[in-house]
């Protein structure tokens, strides 16, 4: 890994923590017991156009954050963001398009989410719809989020070289 990949990758992880931490009781969307916070998934979806390293450690700090903030329930779904981020990364280093990518991790991310609550009691309904579907509504509203950054503010950013290591 680049000095260049860790350095963003260290600023993507400290948004990834900030985001629930400063801006959960803003941005929080809750709907018993399915609870979004909106941009949180942004830092990791962005990691995807550096490294699936950076993407994983991306989606490990968004963990943290919600291991904080909302407890281990909240911090287990987050973890899930650590896969969906490896996997959006590897497939935008294979050549998709970033957007494709957002659209590919969609179920990934939702199911993994879905997958991750079973053990704590959530039923069938709950656990497949609710956190699920919720998921990947958010999934979605976040992935709008970030192609918008990409395309207009971030686009020098991540356009003047290959940030792929």
């Amino acid at each position: 890994m680049t000095a260049k990949n860790l350095s963003i990758g260290a600023l993507l992880t400290a948004f990834s923590i900030i985001i629930p931490i400063s801006f959960g009781a803003y941005l929080k969307i809750y709907i018993p017991p399915f609870s979004a916070t909106l941009a949180s998934h942004v830092p990791t979806m962005l990691a995807f156009l550096v490294s699936p390293a950076v993407a994983a450690m991306v989606g490990l700090g968004s963990a943290l954050g919600f291991l904080i903030m909302l407890g281990p329930v909240i911090a287990a779904r987050a973890a899930v963001h650590a896969v969906f981020g490896l996997v959006g990364a590897m497939l935008v280093r294979k050549g998709l398009s970033f957007e494709k990518a957002l659209i590919l991790t969609a179920p990934v991310h939702a199911l993994g989410e879905a997958l991750i609550v079973m053990p704590f009691g959530f039923n069938l309904y709950t656990a497949f719809v609710v956190v699920g579907i919720g998921t990947l509504i958010h999934h979605f509203l976040d992935s709008v989020i970030s192609v918008i950054l990409v395309k207009t503010a971030l686009r020098s950013f991540f356009n003047q070289e290959k940030i792929h290591t």
